[in-house]
């Protein structure tokens, strides 16, 4: 797979569901019970969502009699669709939490604040303007405002990593890496790589048919997951996971459905399943525009946990030939 890393071991991390069966504890905060909802109410709510889909108004008028939070992202959904140019609407309907706000929807910071009082006033509470600063993708609302609704402390935002973020801390480099741009946060990572069609295995893969080999489209998916333990995976104080240490192990019912070309833009994304020291296995899928291109039920990496050392200033001339790579 292109990993060439090796497993130590000393540290546990606790999986995601060890995590939430963790003991509340006594200061958390508690979501509101709902205010009484009167005829009135579902008047004025109808005037304000006027412009939203007739389901968006359905599951605001649930949300606001139940205090039942599952229906919250089809509110948010509905919401941004209702400002978002119609062109571009198609995208909000395969639920996509990776959609960038500004690059994939174009909605800039006023708009944003359109969104936010609709928001507010539909679902009737209050959001600070800081707390906006690293809402970026429709994936960060959605969880920014279930959070909010829930009463539950506010997730860490998202880290949107360009290729020469990637390139300095990724120990896989050009012409072996796959990703031209990535995000991650604690529960996931997304990323984009285009099919350029001057990679060097489309030279025999296949003759006069360039194909993207499916093993290298998991390749990808794994390097995401690389890039989610040095990023995004938690560690104990004074400790981070090194690049050194992390090692492909095995992946388990893969499936490829598409065919991906030149031109293509591969949507990764990857989602931690398991992590105990030294294993971590993740989900991972590929997309193509709202094709599903290969799908990864476990991908399994080794890893380890190294000293936090102070590193000295990556050189800026290294960043040249990594976007040199992107463009080519």
């Amino acid at each position: 797979m292109g990993f060439t890393f090796v497993p130590p071991a000393t540290y546990i991390l606790w999986t995601m569901s060890e995590a939430a069966a963790t003991p509340t504890p006594p200061n958390k905060p508690v979501a509101p019970a709902p205010k009484p909802f009167a005829p009135e109410d579902e008047v004025t709510l109808r005037e304000s969502l006027k412009r939203c889909s007739p389901s968006t108004f359905e599951a605001a008028i649930q949300f606001r009699k139940t205090g039942n939070a599952d229906h919250v992202p089809a509110v948010v959904i509905g919401v941004i669709e209702r400002f978002v140019e119609p062109d571009l609407r198609v995208k909000l309907k395969d639920a996509d939490d990776d959609l960038r706000l500004i690059e994939d929807l174009g909605i800039d910071s006023l708009t944003m604040m359109e969104i936010v009082i609709l928001v507010e006033d539909v679902l009737q509470m209050s959001i600070n303007n800081e707390e906006l600063r690293n809402l970026r993708t429709v994936g960060d609302v959605k969880t920014f405002i279930d959070c909010k609704v829930r009463g539950l402390p506010l997730p860490k935002p998202t880290k949107f990593l360009p290729i020469e973020h990637i390139g300095t801390v990724m120990p896989i480099q050009p012409p072996f890496l796959f990703l031209n741009e990535a995000s991650v946060s604690s529960t996931s990572a997304s990323g984009k790589y285009k099919i350029s069609g001057q990679e060097f295995f489309l030279q025999g893969h296949f003759k006069d048919n360039p194909v993207m080999p499916a093993s290298i489209m998991l390749e990808a998916l794994g390097q995401l997951a690389v890039l989610y333990l040095l990023e995004g995976a938690p560690a104990e104080p004074g400790k981070r996971v090194s690049p050194q240490t992390i090692f492909f192990t095995g992946c388990e019912g893969v499936r490829a459905h598409r065919l991906c070309k030149p031109g293509d833009i591969l949507s990764l994304s990857v989602k931690p399943k398991r992590m105990k020291m030294p294993l971590a296995t993740f989900e991972g899928s590929i997309r193509v525009g709202a094709d599903k291109a290969v799908i990864a039920e476990e991908i399994t990496l080794t890893f380890g946990f190294v000293d936090i050392v102070e590193a000295p200033a990556p050189v800026a001339a290294a960043a040249a030939p990594l976007r040199a790579a992107v463009n080519a």
